[in-house]
């Protein structure tokens, strides 16, 4: 993984990208798990987030600041649920199209759901191949831009 500096403005940029589009998700607490724990805990809801995760943060964010030319010739992920949901869903709803690279074992449902997101499926075995190189391959057969579920 790339060294991670913050970097206000970047996160304020992104803050604006997202308000009207991510959720605002809830924070909550449990007297039960403090008792357990002797600490105070908070819980951040993000299965109350868009795809039920906070994969869409992250996924929104990374179309939505592409430049117009990037983002119409469209985007490459691989996952095995949801960043691959996410990156489906951002691309929609951006006017984006998404090629999401994944297993052929995964869930059922991810699978549905990243369709129904409008996500092209290509699938592949991870038993026997390598789902980072074919990313790879397809952003430069393609032209798409490859965004990894990381970083």
């Amino acid at each position: 993984m790339s060294e991670l500096a913050l970097d206000f403005p970047a996160i304020e940029a992104a803050r604006r990208r997202l308000d009207g589009v991510a959720h605002r998700t809830p924070v909550l607490t449990s007297s039960t798990a403090d008792a357990l724990t002797g600490a105070r805990l908070y819980f951040k809801c993000e299965n109350f987030q868009r795809i039920g995760a906070f994969k869409f943060r992250g996924a929104y964010n990374a179309v939505a600041r592409l430049d117009p030319a990037r983002r119409a010739a469209g985007v490459v992920a691989y996952s095995s649920g949801n960043h691959a949901q996410a990156i489906a869903l951002a691309c929609r709803l951006l006017g984006s199209h998404a090629v999401i690279v994944m297993p052929r074992d995964a869930p059922h449902g991810k699978l549905a759901a990243t369709r129904d997101y409008g996500g092209e499926v290509v699938l592949y075995d991870r038993r026997g191949e390598d789902r980072e190189a074919i990313g790879r391959r397809l952003a430069a057969q393609r032209g798409l831009t490859l965004i990894p579920p990381y970083d």
